[in-house]
């Protein structure tokens, strides 16, 4: 069988448990994702198959589970660490930006470092700040790092073994809320490029980007639109750094119009990065200004307000409506 159809998460517990068997170098760490199988149980059954030195529980410690990591990296490993949610990130901050990031120019190249973090993020679960955070542009602004996220069960499963694989550190963001989300996964695609976009949706009017968590809700809302008569064409980022611009042009080129939509708030943003760099390479193609969709600039509320304080597609559709008014 070269296809079978998964959620999500456990496109991720293939990808971790096809990358452990043909590699021994390959190590988990974190928090709880030993016995427990992680809180989402995306490390489930791991531990049982290949032991306690290869999927290893640690103390609630995020500075201590990269630092290790990074160690690892230098001699040989493939450490795979998992931060149990994004807002739990930050006291890794320091090792992820001026150690792991750096050490590869610090020693022109004598040392590589594939060391692939695993970030469950995005909110829409009923949880509080610190749960349910977006803090991408943090990592895609760090030179040295790599940024991906899926937004579906064949990405996420592709996407993780060439993380794993690469010799750059990634930091491996997980869409939390589309853990659930099912999909076909083609085992035989070997050929998978994580670091290029995707189109998943060809369009003349109008080009609408987004990534991660927020693609199941762009592509409903280019379907939306099409009752209104506008043809939307949308792509799915995958990789937030490097960022795949010649993709993103090359479609606005031929619609005149971009909307960008992200979970994340909007001020200095990943949606800022592509508005400067569409408008920088697509000036005259443009019909209307590049407009961005993201969540209010505050901290994420309380699960009750989170209906309005996340992206949906009201709000994509409101974007579109005024791109197309200009």
């Amino acid at each position: 069988m070269t296809t079978e159809n998964l959620a999500l998460s456990k496109a991720i517990t293939r990808a971790l448990h096809d990358e452990m068997t043909e590699n021994p170098k390959v190590l988990a760490l974190g928090e709880d994702i030993g016995k427990l199988g992680g809180v989402f149980r995306v490390t489930d059954g791991l531990q049982k198959e290949f032991g306690a030195r290869r999927v290893m529980d640690t103390p609630l410690g995020e500075a201590g589970i990269i630092g290790t990591s990074v160690g690892m990296a230098l001699r040989g490993y493939r450490p795979v660490p998992e931060i149990q949610f994004d807002g739990f990130v930050f006291p890794a901050f320091n090792q992820i930006t001026t150690q792991l990031a750096r050490l590869r120019g610090r020693t022109n190249g004598q040392y590589e470092i594939p060391v692939t973090i695993r970030l469950p993020y995005g909110g829409s679960v009923g949880a509080i700040e610190h749960h349910s955070e977006s803090p991408e542009a943090y990592f895609a602004h760090t030179p040295g790092l790599r940024v991906v996220t899926p937004s579906s069960a064949h990405d996420a499963y592709w996407m993780l073994r060439a993380s794993i694989q690469h010799p750059d550190p990634v930091i491996f963001m997980e869409p939390k809320r589309r853990y659930w989300l099912k999909g076909e996964v083609d085992f035989s695609d070997t050929d998978f490029n994580p670091f290029c976009a995707a189109t998943l949706r060809e369009g003349s009017d109008l080009t609408l980007v987004s990534y991660g968590p927020m693609v199941p809700t762009a592509l409903a809302a280019a379907e939306a639109a099409r009752e209104d008569g506008h043809d939307v064409e949308v792509i799915d980022l995958r990789s937030i750094s490097p960022l795949d611009i010649e993709t993103i042009c090359a479609s606005v080129a031929k619609t005149g119009r971009l909307v960008v939509a992200q979970e994340a708030y909007n001020f200095v943003s990943v949606a800022s990065e592509i508005s400067a760099a569409v408008t920088e390479r697509c000036f005259y193609s443009l019909e209307a200004p590049v407009l961005r969709v993201g969540a209010f600039h505050t901290p994420y509320p309380v699960p009750r307000s989170e209906e309005e304080y996340v992206p949906g597609i009201d709000r994509i559709l409101e974007a579109i409506d005024r791109s197309f008014a200009y």
